[in-house]
């Protein structure tokens, strides 16, 4: 069996069991079926030992192909390490994050800089791909490589929605549901949202689900995580849309997680909708933005990371506001912009929101040991706003 934490991005890590058959079998179909890996491939994927994908990347033994591990951080040297890695060892399946990726866009063309006839496919996971991502893929990396964005997690070990080699792959969306997830995008009632925002939920049983939480004997934790809204029906807290663009199956666009929708006025909004625009902004290096309770309502508070060359001032942050305006409503538009030195990450790269919301409200966050840089919050205490 594996025994795996959750990444802490909704709070106190979950310490979940799964079994190694399921887990294989889940496995197998996503990398044979929706990644087309085959035994004369080689893959590697940018993670740690500690995060899913890890376990993930180590089942493509199973199929025979060669797994390419690599350790410490891709941006060190410098950017092309990765690209040097996956030039000199051939490799055929590349996976790695949207953070990696937007940092390329903003530097590199490794179509130009390196040669990258084997690569085939392309992974993203740990937040949604913005569709400027997908545009430089395809502009600036390799025209005919599968790019595929994919989302499941460590309470499931592999994924709810991923690629597919024989369908088209369409700009800010993931190409399917997996084959046997009876996966939708939920109204308030439960029932399918075509088209329109919904949770993302499960309804039926599937090969990877959880043996069960450690020191969990009754299963009362477990079915709190899962199946407290319907019985019977896994809720995986993402805020999502089922777009159909390809048949019954295809499209899905996730805007981040349930917990961290920010609803001003009472109007769902997620975050990587806000983030799509501001870090395309070619001041931003990075960013975060959570909701603040505030007179009776909730506000849209954003942080921002500067890129070196450029200063923080008023004209900078009435630009941010004008460009979330233009390219999204009113309603998404920060009622606070401030600038950080420090956005917070947990280990595996996922950005806490619900750690910075809750020391706007003055709440200390918990398990801050599960952070990347438990300083990166310093900047967010006793904020004047």
């Amino acid at each position: 069996m594996y025994i795996m934490y959750s990444s802490c991005t909704t709070g106190t890590p979950k310490c979940i069991v799964h079994g190694a058959g399921g887990t294989l079998l889940q496995h197998f179909k996503e990398l044979a079926l929706h990644c087309d890996v085959q035994r004369e491939d080689n893959i590697t994927y940018l993670t740690t030992c500690g995060w899913m994908m890890w376990n993930w990347l180590v089942s493509a033994l199973f199929l025979g192909s060669r797994v390419t591990t690599f350790d410490g951080f891709p941006a060190h040297p410098t950017l092309n390490r990765v690209w040097d890695l996956i030039e000199d060892e051939g490799i055929t399946h590349f996976g790695t994050s949207p953070r990696y990726l937007a940092a390329c866009r903003r530097r590199m063309h490794p179509a130009e800089s390196h040669d990258l006839t084997d690569l085939r496919v392309m992974m993203s996971t740990g937040a949604p791909l913005l569709p400027e991502d997908f545009d430089y893929v395809y502009d600036k990396v390799k025209p005919n490589v599968q790019l595929s964005s994919i989302s499941g997690g460590t309470d499931i070990i592999s994924c709810f929605m991923l690629g597919n080699p024989m369908t088209p792959v369409f700009s800010g969306e993931l190409q399917t549901i997996g084959l046997g997830m009876d996966v939708i995008a939920a109204d308030s009632n439960g029932d399918p949202a075509i088209g329109e925002k919904g949770e993302l939920v499960c309804r039926q049983p599937f090969i990877s689900m959880p043996v069960g939480f450690w020191d969990d004997d009754d299963g009362a934790k477990y079915r709190e995580a899962y199946f407290d809204v319907t019985p019977g029906v896994w809720y995986h807290g993402d805020f999502v849309t089922h777009t159909r663009s390809v048949g019954q199956s295809g499209g899905m666009i996730v805007y981040g997680r349930s917990d961290a929708t920010l609803k001003p006025g009472g109007v769902r909004i997620g975050t990587a909708e806000i983030y799509r625009i501001v870090e395309s902004h070619p001041a931003v290096a990075d960013s975060i933005v959570v909701g603040q309770s505030w007179r009776g309502d909730i506000r849209i508070v954003l942080f921002v990371i500067l890129e070196d060359e450029h200063v923080w001032n008023d004209e900078l942050i009435d630009d941010l506001r004008k460009e979330i305006a233009t390219h999204t409503t009113a309603k998404h538009v920060p009622s606070v912009i401030r600038n950080v030195n420090k956005i917070p990450y947990t280990l595996s790269g996922k950005k806490v929101e619900l750690a910075v919301r809750d020391l706007l409200h003055g709440e200390e966050p918990r398990n801050v040991d599960a952070l990347a840089d438990p300083t990166a919050l310093d900047c967010y205490r006793n904020l004047d706003i």
